[in-house]
């Protein structure tokens, strides 16, 4: 779930994101509400979660960060294209496989991530976790 903050308060909009190392990316058309809100003001928060199974099963990560808007001609693009499974959008798309994406890409390196799993605590540690890039 990305979360942005517009000019009619505070947007969550599911995406279909892939990650690389700590980055989290996902396309998006460049008219869509979410791109209007990151052009206005890019920090944005993506919620992950894991399924539930009881309430002391609570998992998931909150990313925040600020998102970096890749048109398809921009060069840095190409590292990022390789963990994203762009087969899967152009199948579903009826796009052939031989071509190569053209999309718009909003990459997001975090700043800051708080992790939360309540089983943590068994071990002795704290249900929700802290990092910060050194």
């Amino acid at each position: 779930m990305l979360a942005t903050s517009g000019p009619d308060g505070p947007v969550a909009t599911p995406v279909r994101y892939y990650s690389l190392d700590f980055a989290v990316m996902f396309t998006a058309s460049p008219r869509s509400p979410k791109m209007r809100n990151i052009a206005a003001d890019p920090r944005v928060s993506v919620g992950i979660f894991a399924p539930l199974h009881g309430l002391a099963s609570s998992r998931g990560a909150q990313l925040f960060g600020k998102a970096r808007v890749l048109g398809p001609d921009d060069p840095e693009q190409a590292p990022y294209w390789e963990a994203f499974r762009w087969e899967n959008e152009h199948a579903e798309r009826g796009r052939p496989l031989t071509e190569p994406p053209a999309e718009t890409l909003v990459v997001i390196d975090p700043d800051r991530i708080v992790y939360t799993e309540h089983w943590l605590r068994r071990d002795g540690f704290a249900p929700r976790q802290t990092w910060r890039p050194a």
